[in-house]
This record gives C-alpha cells, sequence and structure tokens, in this order.
C-alpha cells in the first residue's frame, strides 16, 4: 500500500465520525439535549454497531485529549482576578460550601454501595461538581445572567471548575502510586509552584508578546498563540509530573487579565468544541454495554440519586447563606447534574481500577442522563420556586433583581468619542466595555483606567467571548456602512433587543446607517461626543435633567481647559 492509499484509509474512519458528529449535534439541539449527549450516544451507537476507527483510533485519541486541553484552556481564560473581586462572596464561600456538601453527601451514598472510602470520596468528589457547559448555556437561553440565581450558578461554577482541576491533580498522583497523602501533597505543591510561575511568565512574556502580535494587526497570530500557550503550558506541567491539562488551565489564567482575553477565546473556541466532540464521542465509545445494558436499572437508579442528593446538598448551601426557600430550590436543580470532568475523571486507568470498570461504565451513563434530563429538572425547580414565591407573596423578593456583573454599554474605539460615552457611563456608575484595534489607542486607554479590550467586533466570532448577548446598546464610533449592513440581519436574530447606534458625522450618512438597520447619532465637529453620551443615557433611562447637568459640568470643564481627573475602571 502506498503512501496515498495509507492517507485515504485513515481518514474514512475519520470522515464518517465527523460526519456522525455534526448528525448528531444537529439532532441533540433538535431535542433540546445538550449536545454532549449527542455525542455520547453516537459514541454508544457506533459501539453497538461494531463501527471501528481501525488505525485511526490512536489519532482520535489524541484529539479526544486535546479536546480535554482546551476545555481547561477555556476555564483558565474565565479565572480573571476582576471576576474573584466581583464574586468573592460566591466563589470562595457559597461555592466550597456547595462542594464539601455534596462530596460528603454522595461520598457516603457511594460507600454504602460498597465502595471503599479512598474510591467512594474521590468519586463523591467528582459528581458533586456541575456541568458549566450545560448550566451557563442554560442560564444564557433563559436570560439569567443579571439574576441572582444565575450570578449565583456561575460563580459556583468557577469554584467547581478551579476544584475539578485540584481532583485531577490528586487522581492522577493517586495513579503514580506512592503513599495517598505524600503524592497528592508533592501534586499539590508543584501545582502552587505552576501557578506562580505562570503569573510571572504572564505578566513578564505573555503581555509583551501578545501587545507586538496585536501591533502586526495579524488575527491569525493569534490563532497561533492561543494554541502555542495551551499547548506548550500543558507539556511543561505533564513534564514535571502533573496533568497536562493542569498546564492548559494555567496556560489560561496567563490570559484572562489581559486586553487580549476575548479574541484568544474567539481564536481557540472552534478548536475546543471539534476536539470536545471527538473526546464524548470517545467516552461513548469506551462504554462497556454488557453491564449497561444488564444493569440498565442501575444507570436509572444511579442517576435519580445523583439528582436527588445534589439537590439536597445544593438547597442545603443556599439555605446556609442565607436564601430564601424559593431561591434555594431553583438553584439547587438548577446545579443537580453531574458534570463533564466526571467523564475526564472517570476515563483515568487509576480511577477505574479503584471504582471498578462496570461502575464506572454505569456511573458515566447516569451522568450522561443528568446531561439530558438537566433543561427539565432546571424548569422544575424554577416553576416550584415561582409557585413558592405566589404563596409567600414573594414577587419582590431581591433574588428576582437584576444585579448585572457586565455593563450593557459596548463601546467600539476609543477615540474623542468613546472617552467621552465612557466618561458619562463611569459618572452614573453604568458599567460598559471598550474594544479597540488601535495599539496605541489601546495602551492609552488602558493607561488612564478604562475597561477596554482588543478586538473587533465585526468578527462574529468575538461576540460571545464579549458577552453580545447581554448589552443593550452598543456604541460605533467609527462605523463602515459596508460591514454595519452587513451584521445587521445576524445581530437583528441573535440579539434584537441591542440597541446598535452608530455616530455619524452629516445627515447623508445618517440616512444610510438608518437604511442598514442602525441608529444614527449626528456628532459635529465641535460636540466633543457629547451628543453621543447624551444619546446613550437617554436610551438607558437616565433623568433628562442629570444628563443636562453632566454635559454642562463637561463643557465647563473643556471651556476652562480643567484637567480631567484619572478615570475610574468600571464594572
Amino acid at each position: 500500500m502506498n503512501e496515498t492509499e495509507h492517507l485515504l484509509t485513515a481518514l474514512l474512519p475519520i470522515i464518517l465520525l465527523l460526519s456522525f458528529g455534526v448528525v448528531a449535534a444537529i439532532g441533540s439541539r433538535a431535542l433540546s439535549l445538550s449536545p454532549i449527549v449527542g455525542y455520547i450516544l453516537l459514541g454508544l451507537l457506533l459501539r453497538m454497531a461494531g463501527f471501528t476507527l481501525g488505525p485511526s483510533m490512536q489519532t482520535v485519541s489524541v484529539l479526544a485529549q486535546l479536546g480535554v486541553v482546551f476545555l481547561l484552556f477555556d476555564i483558565g481564560l474565565h479565572f480573571s482576578l476582576k471576576r474573584l473581586r466581583a464574586q468573592a462572596g460566591d466563589i470562595f464561600g457559597f461555592g466550597p460550601a456547595q462542594v464539601v456538601l455534596a462530596t460528603a453527601i454522595l461520598a457516603l451514598a457511594c460507600h454504602l454501595a460498597g465502595l471503599g472510602w479512598g474510591g467512594a470520596f474521590l468519586l463523591g468528589a467528582a459528581l458533586s461538581l456541575s456541568s458549566t457547559a450545560v448550566v451557563v448555556g442554560l442560564i444564557a437561553e433563559r436570560h439569567q445572567q443579571d439574576c441572582p440565581v444565575g450570578l449565583t450558578a456561575t460563580a459556583i461554577l468557577v469554584f467547581q471548575d478551579v476544584a475539578g482541576i485540584f481532583i485531577l491533580i490528586v487522581a492522577t498522583a493517586l495513579e503514580s502510586g506512592g503513599g495517598a497523602f505524600a503524592a497528592s501533597a508533592l501534586a499539590l505543591a508543584k501545582a502552587s509552584l505552576s501557578f506562580a510561575l505562570s503569573m510571572v511568565v504572564a505578566r513578564y512574556l505573555i503581555r509583551p508578546a501578545l501587545d507586538l502580535v496585536a501591533r502586526s494587526r495579524n488575527e491569525e497570530v493569534f490563532t497561533g498563540v492561543a494554541l502555542l500557550i495551551a499547548l506548550a503550558a500543558g507539556w511543561m506541567t505533564g513534564m514535571i509530573g502533573l496533568s497536562v491539562t493542569l498546564g492548559a488551565f494555567l496556560g489560561g489564567t496567563m490570559l484572562a487579565d489581559t486586553p487580549y482575553r476575548s479574541i484568544i477565546q474567539s481564536e481557540i473556541k472552534p478548536f475546543r468544541g471539534l476536539l470536545l466532540g471527538f473526546f464524548f464521542v470517545s467516552v461513548g465509545l469506551s462504554l462497556d454495554l454488557r453491564a449497561m445494558t444488564e444493569s440498565w436499572y442501575l444507570v436509572l437508579l444511579v442517576a435519580l440519586a445523583l439528582l436527588v442528593l445534589k439537590t439536597a446538598a445544593n438547597v442545603t448551601a443556599s439555605l446556609l447563606f442565607k436564601w430564601s426557600v424559593p431561591g434555594s430550590l431553583q438553584l439547587g436543580f438548577l446545579l443537580a447534574q453531574g458534570s463533564e470532568f466526571a467523564f475526564v475523571i472517570l476515563g483515568l486507568p487509576g480511577v477505574r481500577a479503584a471504582v471498578g470498570a462496570e461502575r464506572s461504565s454505569i456511573v458515566v451513563a447516569a451522568v450522561a442522563l443528568t446531561l439530558a434530563v438537566t433543561p427539565n429538572v432546571a424548569w422544575a425547580g424554577r416553576r416550584l420556586a415561582g409557585v413558592l414565591r405566589a404563596r409567600r407573596m414573594l414577587r419582590a423578593d431581591p433574588e428576582l433583581q437584576p444585579q448585572s456583573l457586565i455593563g450593557p454599554v459596548m463601546i467600539l474605539g476609543m477615540g474623542e468619542v468613546g472617552r467621552a460615552v465612557a466618561d458619562a457611563l463611569i459618572h452614573f456608575d453604568i458599567g460598559y466595555v471598550a474594544m479597540e484595534t488601535d495599539q496605541r489607542r489601546l495602551r492609552e486607554a488602558l493607561a488612564d483606567g478604562y475597561r477596554v479590550e482588543f478586538g473587533d467586533l465585526s468578527d462574529p466570532r468575538i461576540w460571545q467571548p464579549t458577552a453580545l448577548e447581554g448589552r443593550r446598546v452598543s456604541v460605533l464610533t467609527e462605523p463602515s456602512l459596508e460591514v454595519s449592513g452587513r451584521l445587521t440581519p445576524l445581530t437583528q436574530r441573535y440579539f434584537p433587543q441591542l440597541l446598535r447606534v452608530a455616530v455619524v458625522r452629516d445627515a447623508a450618512a445618517a440616512v444610510g446607517f438608518a437604511n442598514a438597520g442602525l441608529t444614527p447619532v449626528i456628532e459635529g465637529s465641535d460636540t466633543n461626543g457629547l451628543e453621543t453620551a447624551a444619546f446613550v443615557l437617554k436610551a438607558l433611562g437616565t433623568d433628562d435633567e442629570k444628563v443636562g447637568a453632566w454635559i454642562v459640568h463637561r463643557r465647563a470643564q473643556a471651556e476652562n481647559g480643567a484637567e480631567q481627573p484619572m478615570k475610574l475602571a468600571a464594572r
């Protein structure tokens, strides 16, 4: 067989697998299931059909492992110090309480089911975590990002993601043999040193390198940088005896507090999604069909027990943190499912040996089932909370009031107009984020204390990383009619609530942008961005008199040549 024939033979199973994966993803969405469930079912069906990857199996196995690497890299990108400060109470208080309670309850249940205490605690810890991918998607679909339930659930998931990293560290350390305590302590020491080193590398190497890439204005280079950081960091932690996934997580944290986080996340997202698909398909392929067929009732029983016990633990933790009973129930049901981390942890040979191959297959199938029913379980919790609130006359419950951590305004371009809008929002304590592609203006805006990131919103890939679905107004300070018109159908479809403001210089341009579906604001050469700032403030419901008073004060400052105070970063 020549090289071409060998290549074609190796490619065919992968092409078929990709084709089946597309069908599974589309079918899952049509059935309102998580794609994770669709991929696992695909793997299970392929195994039942006797589908074999042949020589391509090793390639698919590597791709599956890379999927986990990029999942952890993406989680690291969300682990920013700003977010930790904003939600410290929930992340470091509520999160640990939920994980500890759930781990204790589930570990006890596992021990009563016949596992030794070591395996029981490891499995209980893995099952105490909830699915970030499923829950965050559900929160977004139900527009709960600004509600306390959504914010607290997200904060708990952040802590769980970090806890999952340490569970992986301990599980990997135990695989290497030796004393459990000594192996775990050594692994945690190495992990702490790696984290400290990553912070130094981020400040003195990664950030300057990204500044250089941004000046080149070559977006493709960001893809290479993202891949390089994720894989190189994973390789380094692997070389010192830790998991590759820990390095990927640290690689993400190195970028989390840089203005390049959003564009890196948008570049890495396609790789993460595709490779994770391979991972979940491989999970389905690895399931023990005989054990599942003979013990299908155990799968249902384990899934039901997991949902009930985790809900109880979640509700208890919520009540300890002074949540109302309705709010506790809603949060408890929302986080009742298992996590994709469970698949990763149970896939480790040492863990499978401790738990048992047959038990591992049953637990994996049960976790997949809990992911599938999460939308229904969460709906039931929300409905029950609503009934209780109605009976208690709690319609004004503070747990239902929006408490946004992301600003309602997105500013595109930090020139004179962009800065004026940001100043107005800061003055009225309204959150925002700005985006800039010019390296000089980006650097100066950051130095002056503005909240600004590097990126171009004309690229739809960056919309999700910048949380565009949670914004109410986007301000295009230097708009392109061609680009804006081309993006209008997409923005109207996905963000119907978003008011797109285009800053123009004359009436003719205003007509063009209005016809393209935007709201034009004519900014004269001597208004210094105040017209746009006033329009945005009024669109957000700010009192007209207060807006007028701010404009008068701002103009007086300009006329008097008063030095502008240092800008404070908005939330």
